[in-house]
């Protein structure tokens, strides 16, 4: 530790005796700074209670400017705090020898193709730009081989194979919702089916082949069934008599009164001949290439007669009676039961996932009332809607069908008239005169509205609108609720489907025995049979890793019991030091005091130090929240230039903020302070306040430390350098994720987060990067970029590189090794994601320095399926946590897990409540040769590093940090790109244009702001 100020050495680690800094507790004599309460002397400073005058509180002795402390120092030399400054780059041309290195396919040490490359399908090669490093920013490398040619692209690139299978850890038995499927060998034809007119409803679809095949099976289709997915394919057991032939169906139209029969051409041609031979030998790993389009038939025969039966969404099927009634949530919604199915390759051959679940839809009222309780509104014959609410309505019914009930004719809702009922006019037929919507019906209907002032719906197209009053209009039952459930209906849904492992799991196979698999027909024609048990697989439990906390608490070194701990008779192992702060509360009901109190005495404990309050706390109305931040960071400007005091730091690093009593403000006041203030902002909600638990305070107290900079714990093994894939060489460890808008907003913009490690071998610090790209895009566009400059040319950037720029000055040391976790790619993306990203980082790497090219391993996590594992007793305490759950740790890559490429299942937390999921791991792509050991372990240890509680967590944190990055950069947006959205009825698509995101401040941007 350095002294502060001008001062001699004293009982201090800042220094003691006469200073023109702040003297810190313990610390003596003269000072010219804020002198803490017990101290004695003059001060420059500002008077607290105290003998002296100055600022500071609860520490003994000294004079100048003090601190809250509980003592101590770290018990090892970590790299220090950097301040990040963006290098010129020097971009050389260029030249020929490295246009030949650029051709070259990545090496085959490194990462051996797992199956043949035809030399058709390969690419053109990439040409990334050539950059060289300035020699004040090139530094050791920590690695021994020579430079490898850069490797490009290549649309041959795959999946390299499985290296082998895990031996760590303690095995043990799971059972998986996975049901083993057989298939006969017999041939399946896939017919294209084209209905004329176009129908696109797949509900209606399914009715007009199904009464095809009613009306034709035995004249015309050779007496077979046809599974039909719903849209333009069909699939037989054989070959139908024909190669093309046109049907005539009459169908009877649901919207008039009366049904009326409508006339549909329906067309079916032979396309190809799924191969079953190609799929037995892709099962046996004889065969590279996925037979996609084979399972893909065979899922569909799965599920066509089910889907006759249930309201199909994506890939699972609801029921309004599945299971018990439908729940009701609040706004005028309701939660159907259901289940999902989906047919899967794995190791031991097709299985068939079957997992509980559950779907919002809209309750049959009638619109009236759900907009009343959508917008929870009195029931008042006068009742109006603000320009506001109106939007919102607008928004949320747009696309639902309802039935007008005078007339019993159905209509999809295209919008809502800009006036009330009994001031919306319209011409009348006939006439010359105009005439209400209100007036309309009480003349032709004899209706008498009870809600005139409420706004009309508005159906079919604007040359020809029809207008109906909301009261007589009942929604439709059956329709799902796309747009986002809002956090009441959230916990109301959770509360009412949550299910212990063993409920579920005896769920599930009651839903086997339910749909019969065995006496489908459909599916007996295909020679199909599911095995009713769910399969059984040994598994095995990693162990965790040892924890260690700073030298000066009771306990330094701890390891997690079923992946908890606690941080009683812990400090943190590198508490920040909190120099500028204060306190703001815009809840009329909270004090500052009642957070400050409780808070300062729990982060003091755990080893961090606070200087007194900055400027005075205060208390202001939620409708004054832009000026009172703006206040708040003008008066602590004025205050440090006042101090003059010898720090980096020059701006206020912390701001505890108490939200208002409402809510909907969290957004506007980070926006204002990440974007406008550069001030990191702690925010608590009053209800957390009354008063604030131990445990609430204790997680305050480890966001606020690495918000300002500290560790909270580090791992021991990586400390010692002792764990393989991490510390062995300098790694770097990325993050990435892309957030799209919730369904229904058409034209906001997609959000990418990169995050990356900036501490090395700790792995513990990450710094993150945003970036708004095209609406629903999931391929990171700003990961490397080129921008053509009138005087500097081409100026190459991007995420990567500023990432590893700020790597290598916090380390100064550039990264042998990249580890690369990418959340939310689905299995069709992982072939586009791969390409496009892995060329990005290479790029990224080349145009940095033309021989840099760490070895890159690419992982992407999944959250989003529906493996569940189930210990195989439920009632063996030895086998399960304290929730009923597999214990944390627990890894599968066997058995349900893919035939050839190298995958794995992994349970890294405790459960809470319900039935835990576990995160699904799929390497696309490795050059540091990790074994199945190597990469299971490193990730179940990282999930231990999480820095915003005592658990281990559900997912690898970079990622998890990723995730929460893009979703705090919504809320820089929603203000601009939400509302517009809304004003506008969602019109746009992907080629709409988007607004970029305003730049974090730098007082904010380095430090992990996003916790």
């Amino acid at each position: 530790m350095s002294e502060r100020g001008r001062g001699r050495r004293g009982g201090s680690p800042y220094g003691g005796g006469r200073g023109g800094g702040r003297t810190p507790p313990y610390g003596g004599g003269r000072g010219d700074g804020r002198t803490p309460p017990y101290g004695g002397g003059r001060s420059g400073g500002r008077t607290s209670p105290s003998d002296g005058r100055g600022r500071g509180y609860q520490s003994p002795g000294g004079r100048g400017r003090g601190t809250y402390s509980s003592g101590g120092s770290p018990s090892y030399n970590a790299p220090p705090m950097y301040h990040h400054q963006q290098q010129s780059m020097e971009v050389s041309s260029m030249t020929r020898e490295v246009e030949q290195k650029l051709s070259l396919q990545p090496s085959t040490s490194a990462n051996p193709p797992a199956r043949p490359q035809p030399a058709q399908q390969s690419s053109p090669p990439v040409q990334p730009p050539v950059a060289t490093i300035p020699a004040h920013l090139a530094g050791p490398s920590t690695s021994t081989q020579p430079p490898r040619p850069p490797p490009v692209s290549s649309k041959s690139i795959r999946p390299p194979p499985r290296p082998d299978s895990g031996k760590l850890g303690r095995k043990c038995l799971v059972r998986a919702n996975h049901f083993l499927v057989q298939v006969a060998d017999r041939d399946v034809h896939h017919y294209d089916v084209t209905i004329s007119p176009e129908v696109l409803s797949k509900k209606v679809c399914r009715l007009i082949i199904q009464q095809l095949v009613n009306n034709y099976r035995l004249s015309h289709l050779g007496g077979m069934g046809l599974a039909y997915d719903g849209r333009k394919s069909a699939y037989t057991a054989g070959a139908l008599p024909f190669t093309s032939k046109e049907f005539v169906i009459i169908f009877a139209d649901d919207n008039g009164g009366p049904r009326r029969e409508k006339e549909f051409k329906v067309s079916i041609k032979f396309a190809a001949k799924a191969d079953i031979h190609h799929l037995k030998q892709f099962l046996q790993s004889r065969q590279s290439d996925v037979p996609q389009e084979t399972i893909q038939a065979l899922d569909v025969v799965l599920r066509t007669n089910p889907s006759a039966k249930y309201e199909v969404v994506g890939r699972s099927l609801f029921h309004r009676t599945f299971a018990g009634d439908a729940g009701l949530l609040t706004g005028g919604l309701e939660y159907w039961r259901g289940y999902y199915q989906s047919l899967r390759p794995t190791q031991m051959g097709l299985a068939l996932n079957i997992d509980m679940s559950a779907r919002a839809f809209y309750e049959s009222v009638f619109v009236s009332d759900y907009v009343l309780r959508h917008l929870n509104l009195r029931d008042h014959p006068r009742v109006s809607l603000s320009d506001q609410d109106h939007s919102k309505v607008r928004k949320v019914l747009k696309g639902v069908k309802v039935e007008a009930t005078h007339q019993g004719r159905r209509y999809r809702i295209t919008g809502l008239t800009p006036e009330s009922s009994s001031q919306m006019m319209f011409p009348l037929d006939g006439t010359d005169g105009m005439i209400s919507v209100e007036q309309y019906f009480n003349k032709k209907y004899k209706i008498v509205l009870a809600y005139p002032m409420l706004p009309a719906i508005q159906c079919g197209n604007s040359a020809k609108p029809v207008y109906l009053p909301m009261e007589i209009c009942k929604i439709v039952p059956g329709q799902r609720y796309t747009k986002m459930l809002n956090g009441r209906q959230v916990t109301e849904m959770l509360r009412a489907t949550c299910q212990r492992p063993k409920e579920r799991q005896n769920g599930i196979q009651n839903i086997v025995r339910v749909n019969k698999y065995a006496d489908d027909d459909l599916v007996h024609e295909f020679g199909i049979g599911v095995d009713a048990r769910l399969t059984t697989i040994e598994a095995r439990v990693l162990n965790p890793p040892t924890l260690r906390f700073h030298a000066s608490g009771k306990e330094s070194r701890v390891d997690p019991r079923v992946g908890q701990w606690n941080m009683i008779d812990k400090k943190m192992i590198n508490p920040a030091h909190v120099y500028y702060w204060t306190c703001v509360s815009f809840s009329q009901q909270i004090p500052p005091e009642r957070l400050v109190d409780g808070l300062l005495r729990m982060c003091i404990s755990k080893g961090m130090t606070f200087a007194a309050p900055l400027v005075p706390f205060r208390q202001a109305r939620p409708d004054h929240i832009a000026t009172t931040l703006r206040d708040i960071h003008r008066e602590s400007m004025q205050a440090i230039d006042k101090l003059g005091e010898d720090l980096k730091i020059k701006h206020l690093q912390l701001l505890l903020v108490i939200l208002p009593d409402g809510t909907g403000q969290y957004g506007r006041i980070k926006r204002l302070c990440e974007i406008d203030l550069g001030i990191v902002s702690q925010c608590c909600h009053p209800k957390n306040l009354r008063p604030p638990s131990i445990a609430y305070l204790e997680n305050l107290s480890l966001k606020i430390n690495v918000k300002v900079g500290g560790r909270n714990s580090v791992l021991e093994l990586a400390v010692s350098k002792n764990m393989p894939f991490l510390t062995d060489k300098t790694t770097i460890v990325f993050g990435a994720d892309v957030t799209h808008p919730q369904p229904g907003e058409d034209s906001s913009p997609s959000i990418a987060a990169v995050v990356a490690s900036m501490d090395w071998p700790e792995v513990t610090k990450y710094r993150g990067i945003v970036s708004a790209q095209p609406h629903r895009q999931e391929i990171i566009m700003d990961l490397y970029t080129e921008k053509e400059d009138s005087k500097k040319g081409v100026v190459r950037g991007g995420m990567i590189m500023d990432l590893l720029k700020a790597f290598y000055a916090a380390t100064k040391i550039k990264p042998d090794r990249i580890i690369f976790y990418r959340d939310g790619v689905s299995e069709g993306q992982f072939n586009q994601v791969l390409l496009e990203e892995m060329d990005a980082i290479r790029k990224a790497c080349v145009a940095l320095q033309s021989d840099y090219m760490p070895r890159v391993t690419f992982v992407v996590v999944q959250k989003r399926h529906h493996t569940r594992l189930f210990p195989s007793n439920h009632d063996d305490r030895t086998l399960t946590d304290r929730s009923g759950n597999i214990l944390p740790g627990t890894v599968v890559d066997t058995n349900i897990c893919h035939p050839t490429e190298f995958d794995f299942y992994l349970c890294s937390h405790a459960g809470i409540k319900g039935t835990s999921r576990p995160a699904h791991y799929h390497v696309l792509y490795d050059e540091n040769n990790f074994t199945a050991d190597g990469i299971q372990n490193v990730t179940n240890y990282l999930c231990y590093t999480y820095v915003r509680c005592t658990r281990s967590v559900s997912l690898v944190p970079p990622a998890y940090y990723a995730h929460l990055a893009a979703f705090r950069a919504r809320y820089y947006m929603e203000n601009d790109v939400d509302v517009r959205a809304a004003n506008e009825g969602g019109e746009g698509g992907a080629s709409a244009q988007f607004r970029q995101l305003p730049k974090i401040h730098e007082n904010v941007s380095e430090v992990m702001f996003y916790c």
